[in-house]
C-alpha cells in the first residue's frame, strides 16, 4: 500500500535547491535580526512604580552610587532597598499615589518587585566594581539614564560589544579628573586617550573565554 503520494519523493531535491539557494539569506536574516541589538536593545518593561531617572538622577543631580551602592566594591551594582527610598520620600510627596508600593513595602517588609534590565547570560561574568576601578563611566554601557524617564536598555551587551571595548579600551577610560558617573562625558578618539597622562594605560581587560566564563 502507498501511503504517501508518487509526488512527495520530489520534496528532498525541492528542500535542498530552496537552502541551497536560500539558505544563506535566511541565516543571514537569522543572524542579524536575531542578536541581542534587535532583540535586547530597547527594552523597556514596566515598572512596579514610575521611577524616573531624569528626574533624580538628571534634574536633581542625585549620584548613580547613591542608590546604586555596590557598585564600586561588587559585581552587581545591587538595587536599592526600600530604605533608600523612604530617605527623601518619608517627607517628600508622602501621598502620592504612585509611591504607594514603596509605602506598602517600608510597613510591611515586603520587596518592591522591580523588574531587571540590564542582565548578562548566566554562563557570563561580569564584575561592575572592575570596570568602575579601571574609570568606565555608567554612560559607557547605560547610556543617558540621566535622560530617561523611562530606563531602557541602550547597548545590546553581547559578546562582541563587550570585546569590542576588551580590545580597544582607551577611548572608553576616563581622566583621573572625571567622575564615572559624570553623565555628559563621551568617549574620546584613541590617540586622545593614548597622551593624556590622567588616563590609566595599564589597564589590559582580558579577550580570552575564562575572562568571561567561568
Amino acid at each position: 500500500m502507498q501511503i504517501f503520494p508518487r509526488w512527495t519523493v520530489k520534496i528532498p531535491p525541492m528542500l535542498a535547491a530552496a537552502a541551497a539557494l536560500g539558505g544563506p539569506v535566511v541565516l543571514g536574516g537569522v543572524w542579524y535580526y536575531f542578536s541581542p541589538k534587535h532583540t535586547d536593545v530597547g527594552y523597556q518593561p514596566k515598572q512596579p512604580v514610575p521611577y524616573s531617572h531624569k528626574l533624580h538622577a538628571g534634574d536633581l543631580g542625585i549620584d548613580c552610587r547613591y542608590c546604586h551602592t555596590g557598585v564600586e566594591k561588587s559585581a552587581v551594582a545591587s538595587v536599592p532597598p526600600t530604605a533608600t527610598c523612604m530617605n527623601c520620600h518619608s517627607h517628600i510627596k508622602k501621598e502620592s499615589a504612585a509611591l504607594a508600593p514603596i509605602r506598602q513595602s517600608a510597613a510591611d517588609g515586603s520587596p518592591v518587585e522591580w523588574v531587571r534590565i540590564h542582565k548578562v547570560p548566566d554562563f557570563a561574568f561580569f564584575d561592575h566594581s572592575a570596570h568602575i576601578a579601571a574609570k568606565v563611566g555608567c554612560a559607557s554601557c547605560h547610556g543617558r539614564v540621566d535622560q530617561m524617564v523611562h530606563v531602557h536598555q541602550e547597548q545590546p551587551l553581547s559578546m562582541a560589544w563587550c570585546l569590542d571595548c576588551h580590545r580597544d579600551p582607551q577611548p572608553h577610560l576616563r581622566p583621573k579628573t572625571v567622575s564615572v558617573t559624570d553623565m555628559s562625558w563621551k568617549p574620546r578618539p584613541a590617540e586622545v586617550a593614548a597622551n593624556d597622562p590622567n588616563t590609566r594605560h595599564d589597564v589590559n581587560p582580558p579577550q580570552n573565554c575564562t575572562g568571561c566564563h567561568r
